[in-house]
């Protein structure tokens, strides 16, 4: 059993503090704001009992609960913390202010981690004494029901501290991958702006409707996508492999990357976006709809995991 630290409590540090508690470690949730605090222990006690409906715990929701404490101060949460994850607000500003608090407070061999989606290490740690032990350990939202996890070291991050933190991360059924340099953005939100960019360009051409491209990936490429990556998915695809995939289409996906490059998302063309979307599922809608995604997401995990069971390559 590890003693983690979780320090901040929005949708990110709610996900993590269920993450840990449910294999089985103690957590110590930790905000500035008191009243966050206790509305996100509120929501982790609800999201939990919606986990075990779907089948992804087997373990009572209350005694899960019980392993996550209220901390009272940053230092309260750090006492005796083997890790401890970030999930404050996006600035490198901030990164820096609690990422030096949290070298002063944590003991020497506690892991300090930061759940950003876009800055790298070494912008926040540089100066610090303990910056050998500080990495990124970006997620995907929720990161209770998608377990990937971007572990990116700082050029002076200790090859045994990001050993350690795969570890543990794979021990709590994450899927942790290692960014073996900093990049802004890492791995996931490349990839994802990737699409993005050539769905804003195809919808600002012309194409085809926001709702038909959403379907483009819903209904074709993230069926695949769910349990193959981009690799497997075009070895699988050429009856010579990856190899005869490239000689048989290569030229052509370079020819198509070329005539889409990355453009601005232009003011007029997200509003039009926004009023398809709102004409499909209106404001008041969003957060119903959200917990729709919640539900999809853990029934699909629930399947993943019973289907890797029964079907083996």
């Amino acid at each position: 059993m590890e003693n983690i630290a979780i320090i901040g409590t929005g949708l990110i540090g709610r996900g993590w503090a269920m993450v840990f508690a449910r294999a089985g470690h103690r957590v110590a949730l930790y905000d500035a704001d008191p009243k966050a605090l206790k509305t996100n222990l509120a929501v982790i006690r609800g999201a939990l009992k919606d986990a075990r409906a779907a089948g992804i715990v087997k373990e009572a929701p209350e005694r899960i609960f019980r392993r996550i404490r209220a901390a009272t101060s940053l230092e309260d949460a750090l006492a005796g913390a083997d890790y401890a994850q970030e999930n404050i607000s996006e600035t490198l500003a901030a990164k820096k202010k609690i990422f030096a608090a949290m070298d002063k407070a944590a003991g020497p061999k506690t892991i300090l981690a930061s759940s950003t989606s876009t800055i790298p290490a070494s912008a926040f740690t540089k100066s610090l004494a303990g910056r050998g032990r500080c990495l990124v350990a970006h997620p995907v939202n929720p990161p209770h029901l998608v377990p990937l996890v971007e572990l990116c070291p700082a050029p002076w991050t200790s090859k045994q501290v990001l050993a350690r933190a795969r570890a543990l991360h794979e021990s709590v059924g994450q899927v942790p991958i290692t960014v073996k340099k900093e990049i802004q953005g890492f791995i996931l939100n490349r990839l994802q702006a990737a699409v993005l960019n050539a769905a804003f360009s195809l919808y600002a051409e012309g194409y085809a409707s926001a709702s038909d491209i959403d379907k483009t990936i819903r209904d074709g490429l993230g069926l695949r996508w769910s349990f193959m990556g981009p690799f497997e998915t075009i070895d699988l695809n050429a009856p010579g492999g990856v190899a005869d995939y490239a000689a048989r289409y290569g030229r052509v996906m370079y020819e198509q990357a070329r005539t889409q490059p990355a453009r601005p998302w232009k003011k007029a063309v997200v509003a039009r976006i926004a009023r398809e979307r709102r004409a499909q599922l209106p404001a008041d809608k969003l957060a119903a709809r959200q917990a729709w995604r919640d539900r999809r997401l853990m029934a699909l995990v629930a399947h993943k995991r019973d289907a890797a069971k029964k079907i083996r390559p």
